[in-house]
């Protein structure tokens, strides 16, 4: 009878241990697809740029309320978000650090776009 128990057990633990690998399996595999997903919609530049500030460009994009990267418009609503997640009136840190990230990511692509349109303009008079 222990041994019966104990066989039950073993096939038990391994059906078990299987079917965990291989969502593991897939798990690993969604996650691969989605990050080579993500680095193909965004230029090389713009991806590491991602990747070092933490925040994506549509994420930092979403936090500031801007549709399209005009550096006033980025500017006002960065203004007026920071004052109004400021400690001291009653807002969030945690906010406000977004706020400030969100930021700093959108100046980063506006340098991206700028060395672009240089290397682009000097390639044309070439």
């Amino acid at each position: 009878m222990a041994k019966y128990l104990a066989q039950i057990i073993l096939v038990g633990a391994q059906v078990v241990g299987r079917a965990f690998m291989r969502a593991l399996r897939q798990e690993f595999a969604a996650s691969r697809a989605a990050a080579d997903a993500r680095g193909r919609s965004e230029r090389p530049q713009s991806a590491a740029a991602s990747r070092i500030i933490g925040i994506s460009l549509q994420e930092a994009q979403q936090i500031l309320n801007v549709s399209n990267l005009n550096p006033e418009e980025i500017q006002k609503n960065y203004d007026h978000l920071f004052k109004v997640n400021d400690k001291s009136v009653g807002g969030s840190f945690y906010l406000q650090s977004k706020v400030v990230r969100a930021k700093e990511r959108l100046d980063e692509e506006l340098r991206i776009q700028a060395k672009d349109e240089k290397e682009k303009s000097r390639k044309a008079e070439t």
